[in-house]
């Protein structure tokens, strides 16, 4: 589990914990589904943690950047973290 980050709104907590479930690429819209949320909402926070390094977006397929997987090991303190 990733800790508290200032920044972050729920939803980027139930992104997160579902790529530390599953280590897939997948598009916003298969993401909201899978974590029971709007997906236009999934989509614009994919952005911003995109933005802060956290995933890759190719074609509109979302996936873990190493720097994520870092994030998630509790490897990547909070300044470390770039604020969008």
């Amino acid at each position: 589990m990733v800790e508290r980050i200032s920044w972050f709104s729920p939803v980027d907590y139930e992104i997160l914990l579902f790529f530390e479930d599953h280590d897939i690429a997948l598009t916003a819209k298969s993401l909201a589904y899978n974590i029971d949320y709007n997906r236009r909402y999934v989509n614009e926070r994919m952005r911003v943690l995109e933005n802060a390094g956290l995933f890759d977006n190719t074609d509109g397929i979302y996936e873990l950047t190493d720097f994520g997987r870092e994030f998630l090991a509790g490897d990547v303190d909070e300044d470390d973290l770039p604020e969008p």
